[in-house]
């Protein structure tokens, strides 16, 4: 299994990021295929209270880097990519990486 991950920093307007994105750019990055699947995650502040560095992460896989790296290349990943500038006015990190599944351990108790 392969990912992407996208880190949206804090946007200048949290309010407007949320509504575009939902509105707006989960719409169109929902025609790509061959995802097999996504999640999002809006971030909290850490157990200090401090703002996390990055508001919002979206994680995309597939089954291989080429499937990925294909989806992207399609019109309509092309489309997802470029609207990403119209709402991300905190910026945003592209990330690629190999899944590697950990399995939890058990600690028995006594």
């Amino acid at each position: 299994m392969y990912k992407e991950i996208v880190l949206y920093g804090n946007p200048v307007d949290p309010a407007a990021f949320d509504e575009y994105y939902e509105t707006i750019h989960i719409p169109i990055a929902k025609k790509m295929r061959g995802l097999t699947g996504w999640t999002i995650s809006k971030l909290d502040p850490g157990a200090d209270g401090a703002p996390p560095p990055y508001y919002l992460v979206a994680e995309l896989y597939a089954p291989t880097r080429e499937a990925l790296l294909a989806v992207f290349a399609s019109p309509e990943g092309q489309a997802a990519i470029a609207d990403v500038p119209k709402f991300a006015t905190g910026g945003a990190t592209f990330l690629f990486g190999t899944v590697q599944t950990i399995t939890p351990v058990q600690v028995d108790s006594e």
